[in-house]
């Protein structure tokens, strides 16, 4: 996707030419630093190689399926090299590190000193780490960036958190005939940008995607334009890159205006919002969130048991992620082949860090020695449905059940808990929790039998729930099942079975599931109430604890919430609309993967009749509404929450009419919250929005719906005088409030047109079984919450944490007494009487390499959000690695590469600050005797530790 620097939005069009090779030799001056009292154009060569886009990843960096794009990373590296070797003065930038590290691998101990001495040179700098003092980008609103011209406010200093350009063109070629005339012009372009700028630098990126696969050619012109430009005196040009750019400024001790908010949301012109890719490929989206948490658990377990030199690892994984990762990836916005590939590596990494997890956790509760766990697994063997491990241990193999996870649980795959109980066996479920307290949360699986007990740890017989598995789920997963797995089970199980566990930090908690002898007095309960026996004038209250919903008996839809726990009683509708896509008719934009386009027309509603029908229980109640043949919804009230849990299931979305649709649903309360919510910043600050408002320029409203969209990674919330609203998500996705009480999520869209930005395809995945082909179906979660002013902070940082770090669950087939004789019940890896501060989560604990410990401690809270968790946190190191000893703790930055200690960071003045505000609150230095850490409000801190 094309880039250019937002500094650079004026100049690029004139300086990036193709300059012609003309007979003799000329010996060019590129030996330019900054001069002072001229105005310096620093030259920035780059090329912005994107991580799969059009092509895929592979095919980006060997050069391959170039009838999509020319496009070859490899020969990019290669020839760069080359050429910063020919002139000491040449410099480039690179930012790609996934192409990087691949050809950094393939390198003989002779080039790889060659690039580090270039490194060291500063002729090559890489970008996009983090700690960085300035950030250089394109995509700004472009009514934005028109004011910031007037004002010279295109540079400024971002202070993110209250709590701490034009397209480039080939001109024809040039010789040095016309050097005179080109000067001019670049001289011209450069008085014209610093018109619009501070100080005397200004500074032009030079490349755009893919460039400098011949580098020699692009530097050589280069070479030349600076030759001449200096020969003529008036300006000063130069090779440079980003941090001498930045010193440069910084040096220039200017003020410079202040920006505390983001860049959200961004239009290149009127009616073209980029918010439609906030929610493209909802599946991709869940995927990759799901994966993260994933991934996170699992590097925990693989550093409980200590890594094993050989593999299985969780690397495929990390870097399948870290690509994921790539503005191209995660938002939905590449061909679709090239999404298939990061599915597909997505899968692989799963796949191996399952094996990790499974063998994990079978060292971890096993009561058995100890070293077993570090040991290399030599075999895994798979018979009648069991898996097991041998290990060796000494000259003796141990033969171990392995424990088996479940990546389709949400749509009612899950062999392990769907086989026949063996007779004299249980079902063993081992609930693992990633988080630093402990928690208790309801578990869902799939069973064919009702006649089942379950069991904690201690023995005790515990309340279950069953509830029959409804017909959108069953024909999910047979559709998808095949499509994923290649075939599909031909028996269905009937039921899910609920029931409650509780679990320790960092921890396990085992439960066994039985079958029930006769029949038996175990707890359970089966059944459910349809809507139709009920008095057509009578609501339909549910909810099995403190929390309760009603719902119209005759209309099927949500009428109000309450919770006699907090006495909070408001009026709510929720519903399912859908935007119809703009074709470009009146004006050329249409929607597409990038763009969002409402057609203008009033967004349909789905239905405003629903048929209901409600499953009653001791554990969770249910309530299942079929808005359309196409949309599906199951709202959920579990008893010891305050929240309710929304499931969808939406698609395939029809467009035989012609129609682009794009899905939301719209939560709407009795509030009067006078135009403003707040959305998350990357799942940590809440930023304040405002309908139809920009603190930074008067808007000019083109798109009322578009234009008031932000990106969700965690959620959002609004509220007025007495209770503030909030919904949680499962996946990155696009959100508003269009009007005021009201929140809405867009969770799926289906278009038929291409936004001509550059992807070139329309946006409507399909998923086939052979040669039946239909739309995407996405499943999810979303969850809301109404709490007094004040009080919804805590849920929204607790439960956000839960929902991006569910239980993980891995099972086997066990006699109930053997296993309990040989195995730990429940247990936590930390101090039994410690947990981290509810403040406070861990959100890196990981082995490295050289087998030291990488641990990231995150404070939840903003300043001021909370009265009781905005404080100061500490945590006790001790008691997390109770039973081990800490030898050694460095911190580190936030990218765990470099010692706090050793880090710099430039000052800035800023315009009108009168340094008045408060000091933020900052932990203090870690105390190497107590190993106490203590963190601030957002703060976090990245440590590495040896044993």
């Amino acid at each position: 996707m094309e880039a250019v620097s937002v500094s650079a939005f004026i100049c690029v069009l004139y300086v990036v030419c193709s300059w012609g090779i003309v007979d003799g030799f000329i010996k060019y001056d590129t030996r330019s630093g900054i001069v002072e009292g001229k105005l310096n154009v620093h030259l920035v060569p780059h090329s912005h190689d994107d991580v799969g886009w059009l092509k895929t990843v592979d095919q980006y960096y060997v050069g391959s399926n170039n009838s999509i794009q020319g496009a070859c990373v490899e020969n990019v590296l290669d020839s760069v090299i080359m050429a910063l070797l020919a002139d000491p003065n040449r410099k480039f930038v690179f930012a790609e590190m996934a192409f990087f590290h691949r050809w950094w691998d393939e390198q003989n101990l002779e080039t790889e000193e060659i690039v580090r001495k270039l490194v060291d040179a500063g002729q090559l700098e890489f970008m996009y780490a983090l700690g960085f003092d300035s950030v250089h980008f394109a995509r700004i609103d472009y009514q934005d960036r028109a004011k910031r011209k007037e004002d010279k406010s295109l540079e400024v200093v971002w202070r993110g958190s209250k709590t701490f350009g034009s397209t480039s063109q080939d001109n024809p070629l040039i010789y040095d005939y016309n050097v005179e005339s080109r000067v001019s012009d670049f001289i011209d372009a450069a008085m014209v940008q610093a018109n619009v700028t501070r100080t005397n630098h200004v500074m032009w990126t030079m490349g755009d995607d893919f460039q400098y696969q011949y580098a020699e050619s692009w530097f050589k012109q280069m070479d030349k334009l600076l030759h001449y430009v200096n020969k003529d005196g008036r300006v000063n040009a130069l090779y440079s890159t980003p941090s001498i750019y930045t010193e440069a400024k910084n040096a220039a001790n200017a003020s410079w205006p202040l920006k505390t908010d983001d860049y959200f949301p961004y239009a290149d012109r009127a009616n073209a919002y980029w918010t439609g890719y906030f929610t493209s490929r909802p599946g991709l989206k869940g995927y990759i969130r799901m994966l993260s948490g994933y991934y996170l658990a699992a590097r925990q377990l693989e550093f409980l048991v200590g890594r094993r030199s050989t593999g299985p690892h969780t690397f495929s994984l990390g870097d399948a992620l870290g690509i994921a990762q790539h503005h191209d990836a995660v938002t939905g916005t590449a061909k679709q082949h090239t999404t298939n590939d990061y599915a597909k590596r997505l899968a692989i990494g799963a796949s191996e860090a399952e094996a990790v997890v499974s063998s994990a956790l079978s060292c971890l509760v096993s009561s058995g020695p100890r070293n077993l766990c570090a040991k290399p697994m030599l075999t895994l063997n798979q018979a009648r449905g069991r898996v097991q491990a041998f290990f060796l241990v000494g000259c003796q193999i141990i033969n171990y059940a392995i424990l088996r996870n479940c990546q389709l649980l949400n749509i009612s795959f899950c062999p392990p808990t769907e086989e026949d109980i063996p007779e004299g066996k249980s079902l063993v479920v081992v609930a693992y929790n990633p988080l630093g307290w402990n928690r208790t949360q309801t578990i869902r699986i799939p069973v064919k039998d009702a006649n089942l007990i379950v069991q904690d740890s201690t023995g005790n017989t515990i309340e279950a729930q069953y509830m029959e598995l409804d017909n959108v789920t069953r024909n999910l997963r047979n559709f998808y099942t095949k499509a994923y797995l290649g075939n599909s089970p031909q028996e269905v199980p009937k039921y899910w079975l609920f029931f409650q566990a509780s679990v320790p930090p960092l921890g396990w908690s085992t439960y066994f599931i039985s079958k029930m002898a006769g029949q038996g007095t175990g707890k359970r309960r089966i059944g459910y109430v349809p809507v139709m026996d009920l008095p057509q004038n009578e609501t339909v209250e549910i909810g099995p604890g403190s929390l309760k919903m009603s719902f119209s008996s005759t209309s099927g839809q949500l009428q109000r919430i309450f919770n006699s726990k907090t006495g909070v009683d408001v009026p709510v509708q929720q519903s399912y609309l859908w935007y119809g896509s703009s074709g470009g008719d009146a004006d050329p934009q249409r929607s597409g993967a990038y763009i969002f386009r409402p057609n203008g027309a009033p967004p349909a509603v789905v239905s405003r009749s629903v048929p209901l029908k409600v499953i009653r229980g001791p554990l969770v109640d249910e309530v299942h509404q079929q808005f359309s043949s196409w949309i599906y919804q199951v709202v959920r009230l579990y008893k010891d929450k305050d929240h309710a849990e929304f499931e969808f299931t939406i698609g395939p979305i029809p467009t035989y009419d012609g129609v682009g649709k794009e899905v939301i649903t719209r939560i709407t309360a009795n509030m009067a919250t006078e135009k403003v919510f707040y959305t998350d910043s990357n799942g940590r600050d809440f930023l304040k929005r405002v309908r139809d408002y920009r603190a930074d320029w008067p808007l000019s409203v083109t798109q009322p719906v578009a234009g008031n969209y932000y990106p969700l990674n965690l959620g959002l919330f609004t509220m007025d005088k007495k209770a503030e609203m909030s919904v949680l998500v499962d996946r990155a996705i696009g959100g508003a409030s269009i009007e005021d009480g009201e929140l809405e999520l867009m969770l799926h869209r289906r278009i038929i047109y291409d936004d001509s930005r550059g992807v070139g395809e329309a946006l409507a995945e399909t998923v086939c079984v052979n040669s039946t082909c239909e739309g995407l179906t996405v499943r999810g979660n979303y969850y809301l919450s109404i709490n007094q002013l004040g009080a919804g902070s805590r849920w929204r940082r607790i439960t956000g944490q839960e929902i991006y770090s569910p239980f993980l669950l891995a099972f086997t087939h066990e006699k109930l007494e053997d296993w309990k004789s040989s195995h730990l019940m429940k247990a936590t890896t930390m101090d039994p009487n410690y947990s981290l501060p509810l403040n406070v989560a861990l959100i890196t604990l990981q082995e490295l390499e050289d087998g030291s410990v990488l641990l990231r401690l995150a404070h939840l809270y903003e300043a001021g959000e909370d009265s009781d968790y905005s404080t100061l946190a500490k945590v006790e190191l001790k008691k997390i690695f109770s039973g081990k000893m800490i030898k050694a703790v460095t911190e580190t930055s936030l990218s765990a590469n470099q010692d706090k200690s050793e880090m710099k960071r430039m000052a800035w003045k800023v315009e009108g600050d009168s340094g008045g505000e408060p000091a933020p609150v900052k932990g203090g230095p870690l105390d190497n005797s107590t190993l106490i850490v203590e963190l601030g409000p957002m703060e976090i801190r990245t440590l590495l530790l040896s044993f």
